[in-house]
């Protein structure tokens, strides 16, 4: 069917992520649907879930189709009163954990929010650590303190170094820095001597000269530094840069954030830090 509506609910007594990050996975796989999205975390007593059961049912009367949803629910009478809706429930840890109990031999410990919680402290520290990190060192600054760096992404100006670094902080726990390529550097026509001790840190970014002039003339429309002209100088100057000091770079046209961190890490061999 093609221009469908339709609601999906993503539920859980905690923080909803691991629901809402595995149905929305699936749900990229169906085209020609636009989705109303509702997020029902702390879903923790059966009061609560009444409440929601009753959204559920206007949506399906709103929609004339029922909703889907999501839950990663621990409680089974708090789910059951979610099922008394009009919906199709998909539960994922009603899905798998049993199979998982029975190979393992033992029975799971129903504990809401161990995924997200500071059970794994040691590497949850690493990561806020990664992320001030991150805060303290973009767009070039303090470079007295690039050797403390995992990685130090360079590229020009716009070329989505600052959203990579904090993607890498975030959800891998990687110290990242970064440095934008300026005009001033073009004229030099070598690597900036800031970089130079650290080369073997360096990942470049780069992309089209096509979707760097519409980035940049997002912000500074008309402008010389958003023509498509010195868009396609700077990327020229930059990719020779990478291949005279030998320095892996992606071309990020056409990838995500979340893409583009997996590449570096894979390329790089970091270290992802998410439970230690």
């Amino acid at each position: 069917m093609s221009g469908q509506k339709r609601t999906v609910f993503y539920l859980s007594d905690r923080t909803g992520i691991t629901a809402e990050t595995l149905g929305h996975s699936l749900l990229t796989q169906f085209d020609n649907i636009t989705w109303e999205t509702v997020n029902a975390p702390f879903l923790d007593s059966v009061e609560k879930a009444g409440a929601v059961r009753e959204q559920i049912d206007r949506a399906a009367e709103h929609d004339g189709c029922r909703p889907l949803i999501f839950s990663t629910l621990l409680k089974p009478e708090i789910l059951d009163v979610i099922k008394q809706a009009n919906c199709r429930v998909f539960d994922f840890f009603e899905t798998f954990i049993h199979s998982v109990e029975e190979e393992l031999h033992q029975p799971f410990a129903g504990m809401a929010g161990r995924s997200h919680s500071l059970q794994h402290h040691m590497a949850y520290f690493k990561r806020i650590a990664a992320i001030n990190y991150v805060l303290a060192h973009d767009d070039g600054i303090d470079p007295r303190h690039f050797k403390e760096a995992e990685i130090i992404l360079v590229g020009v100006s716009r070329s989505g170094k600052t959203p990579a670094c904090l993607y890498l902080g975030l959800q891998y726990g990687i110290a990242a820095a970064n440095y934008p390529f300026t005009p001033d550097d073009m004229h030099v026509q070598q690597l900036p001597e800031v970089l130079q001790m650290v080369r073997s840190k360096l990942f470049g970014l780069t992309l089209s000269a096509a979707q760097l002039h519409v980035i940049r003339s997002e912000r500074h429309p008309g402008s010389q530094y958003a023509s498509l002209a010195q868009c396609a100088l700077e990327i020229e100057w930059q990719e020779s840069i990478f291949h005279r000091y030998h320095i892996p770079f992606q071309d990020t046209t056409r990838i995500s954030i979340e893409e583009i961190s997996t590449i570096i890490l894979n390329r790089c061999g970091l270290k992802r830090r998410l439970y230690g």
